[in-house]
């Protein structure tokens, strides 16, 4: 049953983009790859009805959108960008996942502009138009100038996306004193929090000043005993803030391990990366303020709502990007007289959309994010 849904999906959408005589030699084609069928196949949905809005916006009969299905893997992603190309088509929004770009630098022709947010390693003629960590961490640097922070502490988990985050610090060249790489097992965190912030250390500093001080002749050392007593720790922090570079629960769990090991976001800067406003941070009082970088709220919040009325189902960060990636298309193609020609994308230029503002140069997309805190069960801009 959901395999015959997901043809008659695809057949709606093959018909909503290609009706009208939309094959026509004026008409302007671009492709869109996108996983239709499979596990991943809600996502395809929501990202072509996210174009389908953007299309509907721009209100141009000249765009035609063309819809191949993915199926989430490299192959067929290499197998329905070559029916693209075929079809005359060189500009192609997608494919949606990194592992799906693998094969694309065969078609050295077309332009890719994929949903991804990774940018090392990729094929050259794939442009990555997802939030990506060069984008978040300038953000970041940003801050981090405002509020003369100067003892940062990186902590990395040592996932595939490790590469990604050293890659961005050596590019955005943010200040920072140590990076900390990070196994994420649940077991294993709080030792190696522990660690970074030398808990035992500290502790056994207050036990010592504790023992010294009940051995000394000190008048008012009773006053001072309680005093410690009320303490966790002893000694000095040598750093100011954390960049946290992760999320969901893991993310907890290290804030978590600090609070533990008495490091908590009322001593030192909490700073993570773009948490796409995750509510269940409002939730966690213990863990605030904590500050992100991410697009701008007020247009994501309107995004969802629309869609939402729209469709009767709420979209994803994916289709919230995707509709802007139409946009930023359509603003090139108008600069260039509506001439498709894949050094667009070469050229330095700026457009404003509803995650804020893309800056493209040389096949790099980089986004202007805002600054966000969480406190007091609220996200509140920064800048």
């Amino acid at each position: 049953m959901k395999t015959l849904i997901n043809i008659f999906f695809i057949i709606f959408i093959n018909i909503f983009f290609l009706n009208k005589n939309v094959l026509s030699d004026d008409k302007i084609k671009l492709g869109l790859m996108v996983p239709l069928t499979g596990e991943y196949s809600f996502i395809g949905e929501t990202i072509i009805n996210s174009v389908r809005m953007a299309i509907n916006k721009i209100d141009d009969e000249r765009i035609v959108i063309i819809p191949k299905d993915t199926k989430s893997n490299p192959i067929d992603s290499l197998k329905v960008a070559k029916q693209l190309y075929d079809e005359g088509i060189n500009i192609i929004i997608g494919p949606v996942f990194n592992e799906s770009t693998k094969y694309l630098d065969e078609l050295e022709d077309v332009i890719f502009i994929s949903l991804t947010n990774k940018i090392k390693d990729k094929p050259a003629n794939v442009i990555s138009a997802g939030v990506n960590a060069i984008s978040q961490i300038n953000t970041i640097k940003k801050y981090v100038k405002l509020k003369d922070i100067e003892r940062t502490i990186f902590l990395i988990p040592q996932t595939h996306f490790k590469n990604e985050i050293e890659f961005a610090i050596d590019k955005t060249k943010i200040k920072i004193k140590e990076k900390f790489i990070y196994d994420q097992e649940p077991t294993l965190i709080t030792k190696q929090i522990s660690k970074l912030t030398r808990y035992e250390q500290r502790k056994q500093n207050l036990e010592n000043e504790i023992i010294k001080l009940e051995n000394s002749n000190l008048t008012n050392k009773d006053k001072k005993i309680s005093d410690l007593k009320k303490k966790d720790t002893l000694g000095f922090i040598n750093f100011d803030s954390v960049i946290i570079a992760d999320f969901d629960e893991t993310l907890k769990s290290i804030t978590t391990s600090l609070l533990y090991t008495d490091v908590s976001s009322k001593r030192i800067y909490y700073i993570t990366l773009n948490q796409w406003f995750d509510e269940t941070l409002l939730i966690d009082k213990s863990l605030q303020p904590i500050y992100f970088p991410s697009v701008n709220k007020e247009n994501y919040d309107s995004f969802f709502k629309n869609y939402k009325k729209k469709f009767e189902t709420n979209p994803n960060q994916l289709s919230f990007l995707s509709y802007d990636i139409v946009g930023l298309i359509y603003y090139l193609l108008y600069k260039n007289e509506f001439n498709l020609n894949k050094e667009i994308f070469y050229q330095k230029n700026k457009f404003k959309g509803k995650i804020g503002v893309f800056e493209i140069e040389k096949n790099i997309i980089t986004h202007q994010l805002n600054f966000y805190e969480v406190s007091n069960g609220n996200f509140k801009k920064i800048f």
